[in-house]
């Protein structure tokens, strides 16, 4: 398999130490986690930065005029600044959310309220996870858009023979995932984007499953919005991005009310506070942030290139197991050219679901269901998949403790 790389191997054993759930086993077996595409483990580090917040510096920001409120607020807009850095991107962009559903949600409601018309086409793709599929059926609902797929190969990659037709008018905008949560295909951006600005339509990622694992630069890319959760990258759950173009938060409505984006208000109006905080309602989640923060630093530190040439490696040593297994059947890329590290799988006569229980009793986590992909499940003609998602902390050890366990599997219903 191609995917080959010069790049200076992990220390994955001295890795796996700065994570301290990986030092407990499941049902008598030491723990092989392989579920990051689901969300990711947290190292130390992060864990301490999160306790420091609260022992030593909690408090509101933005409001305060005391000591702690000015630390906590320089906290904040410290992440704010340290996650701009990770993605190459201006910070002034960056909006933080919950999750990578509030960031697609943001943007489907308030950009479709305010710079969308009834008759206006948004572009999606087969393999949308539910988060960048649902808010723009609600969004064509509310404001009369109509809504257009790419769809799906038999290989498991974007059919783009009909982008360019997909892409002429009335479609305005283009919403698509970086890499499949299910098939792990990889899309290949750049000129997706380039070809989408050419017809004045501007480019929505889902970048949940990509930035996390590889180098993922705003500025190379040149989309319009990009997304992504901090819990598949170390940090904590709670703590989402939204990068935007500044010039279209400003021309976007609010997307929730009340304490913090606002500038003043009356009992008959309001106006807005300046962007980002315009789209940050309320009390923010500041130990998120400052886990999200140390996040950047512990895997810049290590590299994202050389994370995700582990990844491949692993991924390559994955398929070929999967590939020798009597009965399976892997759904996606077969090799390592525009794939990443979740690999999805059903065993003959098995359901997903009894797949990852009995893996479960040898200490393998694995996800099993329709992975909020339910379109994608009906294009792949199945209810439901078993998944193995790898990370930097995995070794070729726990892809062969995931093998036995699958033919603990087979034997079980064979």
């Amino acid at each position: 398999m191609s995917g080959a790389s010069t790049t200076t191997p992990l220390d994955v054993t001295r890795l796996r130490a700065d994570f301290p759930i990986l030092e407990r086993s499941v049902n008598g077996h030491a723990l092989v986690y392989l579920d990051s595409a689901a969300t990711s483990q947290k190292p130390q580090v992060v864990l301490d930065a999160v306790d420091a917040y609260y022992a030593g510096h909690n408090a509101n920001v933005h409001r305060g005029v005391h000591t702690l409120g000015n630390e906590a607020t320089d906290i904040f807009e410290g992440a704010r600044e340290r996650v701009a850095r990770f993605i190459d991107a201006p910070a002034e962009g960056i909006v933080f959310v919950r999750n990578t559903t509030e960031a697609l949600n943001l943007v489907a409601s308030s950009f479709a309220r305010e710079l969308l018309s009834p008759g206006d086409r948004v572009l999606l793709t087969e393999m949308e996870h539910h988060s960048n599929l649902v808010p723009w059926q609600l969004a064509a609902e509310r404001a009369g858009l109509e809504l257009a797929f790419l769809r799906v190969d038999n290989d498991g990659r974007l059919d783009l023979s009909n982008l360019d037709e997909l892409l002429a008018p009335p479609t305005r905008l283009l919403s698509v995932g970086h890499q499949s949560n299910v098939l792990g295909t990889v899309v290949p951006l750049r000129s997706i984007i380039e070809a989408a600005h050419a017809r004045d339509v501007l480019v929505c990622v889902d970048a949940a499953q990509s930035v996390p694992h590889m180098p993922v630069s705003v500025r190379d890319l040149g989309c319009d919005f990009l997304a992504f959760s901090g819990h598949k990258m170390c940090a904590p759950m709670g703590a989402g991005v939204l990068w935007a173009r500044p010039e279209l938060l400003e021309r976007m409505p609010p997307f929730l009310g009340g304490g913090s984006m606002i500038l003043r208000v009356s009992l008959e109006r309001s106006s807005w506070s300046t962007v980002p905080h315009k789209f940050e309602a309320g009390t923010p989640d500041v130990g998120a942030a400052a886990g999200l923060a140390a996040a950047c630093d512990y895997l810049d530190a290590i590299g994202l290139d050389r994370i995700h040439a582990h990844e491949q490696e692993l991924t390559s040593h994955l398929l070929a197991l999967l590939e020798e297994t009597e009965g399976v059947e892997v759904y996606g890329p077969q090799d390592l050219d525009g794939r990443g590290g979740a690999v999805s799988f059903n065993v003959a006569g098995v359901h997903a679901h009894d797949v990852g229980t009995i893996l479960d009793r040898s200490g393998v986590a694995v996800r099993a269901g329709h992975h909020c992909c339910q379109p994608l499940m009906k294009r792949l003609g199945v209810a439901a998949t078993a998944r193995a998602s790898v990370y930097l902390y995995n070794t070729h050890d726990e892809i062969d403790a995931f093998g036995s366990a699958l033919g603990e599997v087979r034997r079980i219903f064979g």
